[in-house]
């Protein structure tokens, strides 16, 4: 292996584990998006109107699949 080759073996495993990195945060951001909004309807309970707890259920599940999408991205580039 050329040391050009070795290089760009090096460059790789940095971008992706930089990669990683980013969307290990983003998951984490969206995990914390989708338990707040939990917390929301938990604490609001009656307070709230059917329509702001579904409003609120879909942006938990929006919160939600992001999450896992970015959890799919970094099990895919480790594979």
């Amino acid at each position: 292996m050329s040391f050009k080759d070795q290089l760009n073996k090096g460059l790789d495993a940095i971008k992706e584990g930089a990669e990683n990195a980013k969307d290990a945060i983003s998951e984490a951001g969206h995990r914390a998006a989708a338990a707040a909004e939990q917390a929301k309807r938990d604490a609001a309970g009656d307070e709230m109107t059917p329509g702001e707890k579904v409003g609120s259920v879909v942006r938990q599940g929006t919160e939600t699949v992001k999450a896992d999408v970015d959890a799919t991205k970094r099990d895919v580039r480790s594979n």
